[in-house]
């Protein structure tokens, strides 16, 4: 009996000792995956804060510059007009597509896959079986599928339908992301599009993979070998707006050189602005990338003109202002305002359908979480179903860790198809089988890479919880000096403590980032030994950011340089319209002369060359995004220089300002030997 006794209380120690394992583990998952995200969604937000910038950018080189870019790259190529002598812009753009595959040969050293048209099932396997051994695709077959792709896509509706009626089941798959091992398990698994087998991808096909060009070349080439059976949804990420943040421009840009980039990204923009935005599955289910809201109605979605939105981030405003036809001696002023009330009504629907996210509570309120887009309620979505007859809304957008998640009383299904998304590890993908006359939802979840798949919990939520917290360290020193300063504030005796609840409040008001700051405090700073206070200065005293500093110029300057760098990584690819990977002379003038209207600052022809030749470090008549981002810490340099001149309180110099002087002096020296290298470079290939 002693004996039993025994062994009971141990089996229930055991069991209460895992069980505090498990709920530890689960809350460092959960605290992980509020980071990843937050800073996923401040980037976003930092995406939307750009749209005035963007929209002068992109008007100014759509309307200005476009053609004749297109007609300089393929000068083999001559407009189409019709009988009454106007010219077709789209027949034109196909034309120059035509050339362009055209005037490529295929060389014989070549070892990929000869594609011809129109392609079949074996033309798949070919193309499948050549990613699978990480082999290219010549860039004639490149242009061929782009150019197909669109001839496919132009004929679908806005809003398409797909029915079960013959198969009896279809499968929905949500963001790929550039993630092509999942694309390759997904149909390896659930078997290559055919009547019997269809399928629906919702968007965002491109972006943070590394192989988002294999993604969405694949992805167009089944839709053009199984037109009945595939069906591609816009996502919020199908924009190169976005993708010249988030690395596709980029991708493209490495992979095919100049002339050939250029001309696939906009192959690429013409895929983008045909895609359809929503699709229906058997006038039951709704699939749609991002959401609904209040305004949403799909009567009106269907009649909207998808191909004119090329960026969804280009405001009405814009748009209208791109029409010839709207001068104010043409057109009364109220009519413009009438105008300009409709398509901002229509653009915000679009919006909504590629940005939106599903909320708990009730109602419909601004998406500012990622800056576009709405938040809606429960009863939005009872409300919208009821209204269209509908039983199910699909989305995507947003990553779930089993790669699905109902919600919203099972009304709402979120499908995330990109595994390990954040971290190696971090989630798995999924897509869901709708199957039998009510559209039963069956999951098949899956991780593709292999080497996560031998993770156990605990060392998967370790590398997600190192990744996760080497990312936020980064950002809180991209906040170095605001939170410092609020710091300072509330330390009224100058002891470097204040309380945890002080600490929390400031790292909630600077940050902008909406994490659990009282549960991350262990993990951030240090607490004093008795009292429980934060030493403050302790939020910046991880080692490993300390050596990033040393080696990129000190927290005064990287912080800012960090705080913005993905915005000025955007900005430079925009102003450098051919992606070659620098910026001409003429690229910089136009940009200048825009921006001085834009903002209503005049600068002269003079101010603008001169400016562009001190930028120019290495004098070889181009800027390069070294040369871009240094002409910003030397002012930032200068600006902080300055300030400290007008400073005359040094009370609060101690070690650490010490170091920081070592750390900016290291990185002058860091970044005249990197200087000095690009030059030595740009030598090398005049």
């Amino acid at each position: 009996m002693c004996k039993v006794e025994r062994a009971l209380k141990a089996a229930l120690l055991i069991q209460r000792w895992y069980r505090r394992y498990c709920a530890r583990l689960e809350i460092r998952r959960r605290y992980t995956w509020t980071i990843f995200q937050s800073i996923e969604y401040a980037g976003e937000q930092d995406q939307m804060k750009l749209y005035d910038f963007f929209n002068a950018l992109l008007t100014h080189m759509t309307n200005t510059t476009m053609n004749d870019v297109m007609e300089a790259l393929s000068p083999r190529a001559s407009p189409s007009t019709d009988e009454e002598g106007e010219e077709d812009e789209v027949s034109m753009k196909r034309l120059l597509e035509e050339a362009w595959a055209e005037e490529v040969k295929v060389e014989g050293s070549y070892k990929g896959p000869h594609l011809t048209t129109p392609l079949t099932t074996h033309s798949i396997h070919q193309l499948v079986d050549a990613y699978k051994k990480k082999k290219a695709l010549h860039v004639r077959y490149v242009y061929v599928l782009l150019r197909e792709g669109v001839r496919v896509l132009r004929q679908r509706a806005t809003v398409t339908h797909a029915s079960t009626a013959i198969s009896g089941q279809i499968t929905v798959v949500g963001d790929l992301h550039g993630k092509l091992d999942d694309l390759l398990t997904i149909l390896y698994k659930n078997g290559l599009p055919s009547t019997d087998n269809p399928y629906v991808f919702n968007g965002d096909f491109v972006d943070r993979g590394q192989k988002s060009m294999e993604v969405i070349l694949l992805l167009l080439a089944l839709v053009i070998a199984f037109p009945a059976e595939v069906y591609l949804n816009r996502g919020n990420h199908e924009d190169l707006v976005m993708n010249a943040r988030y690395g596709f421009c980029k991708e493209v840009s490495r992979k095919y050189k100049a002339p050939h980039g250029p001309r696939i990204l906009r192959l690429l923009e013409e895929v983008y602005r045909w895609l359809p935005l929503s699709t229906v599955i058997n006038n039951k289910v709704m699939v749609v990338h991002g959401g609904i809201s209040l305004d949403i109605d799909l009567k009106t979605i269907s009649n909207i003109d998808r191909s004119k939105y090329t960026s969804v981030l280009r405001s009405p405003a814009t748009r209208l202002h791109d029409d010839a036809s709207l001068t104010e001696d043409t057109e009364p002023a109220l009519n413009k305002q009438i105008r300009l009330a409709a398509a901002t009504y229509e653009w915000k629907q679009v919006l909504d359908l590629l940005w939106s996210d599903p909320q708990t509570q009730a109602g419909c309120q601004p998406n500012s979480f990622r800056g576009g887009g709405s938040y809606f309620g429960p009863d939005i979505t009872k409300d919208f179903l009821a209204q269209h007859g509908l039983d199910l809304l699909i989305r995507s957008h947003e990553c779930k860790f089993d790669g699905y998640e109902f919600t919203q009383d099972n009304k709402c299904l979120t499908i995330f198809s990109a595994s390990n998304y954040y971290e190696a590890g971090s989630n798995r993908g999924a897509y869901v089988k709708l199957q039998g006359p009510n559209l039963e939802p069956h999951f098949v979840q899956y991780t593709a890479e292999l080497k996560s798949r031998k993770l156990t919990i605990r060392e998967r939520v370790g590398r997600m919880e190192t990744s996760a917290f080497r990312e936020l360290r980064g950002q809180i020193h991209a906040s170095r000096s605001k939170l410092l300063e609020a710091f300072q504030q509330k330390d009224k005796g100058k002891t470097g403590y204040i309380s945890v609840g002080d600490w929390v409040e400031v790292m909630e008001k600077e940050s902008k980032l909406n994490l659990p700051w009282r549960v991350l405090k262990d993990k951030l700073v240090f607490l004093h030994p008795t009292n429980g206070q934060v030493n403050y200065r302790s939020t910046f005293s991880d080692e490993t950011i300390k050596k990033d500093l040393a080696v990129k110029g000190g927290p005064t300057v990287v912080e800012a340089l960090y705080r913005h760098k993905s915005s000025l990584e955007t900005i430079f690819r925009l102003i450098d319209k051919d992606n070659s990977g620098h910026i001409s002379m003429e690229e910089f003038k136009e940009t200048c002369e825009l921006l001085s209207r834009h903002i209503e600052v005049p600068i002269s022809t003079q101010e603008i060359t001169d400016l562009a030749r001190s930028i120019d470090i290495n004098k070889d008549g181009y800027i390069d995004f070294n040369e871009f981002l240094e002409c910003f810490r030397i002012v930032e340099s200068t600006r902080r220089s300055a300030d400290d001149e007008d400073d005359d309180d040094d009370d609060d110099y101690d070690e650490h300002d010490e170091d920081n002087e070592h750390q900016n002096g290291d990185a002058e020296l860091h970044i005249d030997a990197e200087n000095t290298k690009c030059e030595q470079v740009s030598h090398k290939k005049r």
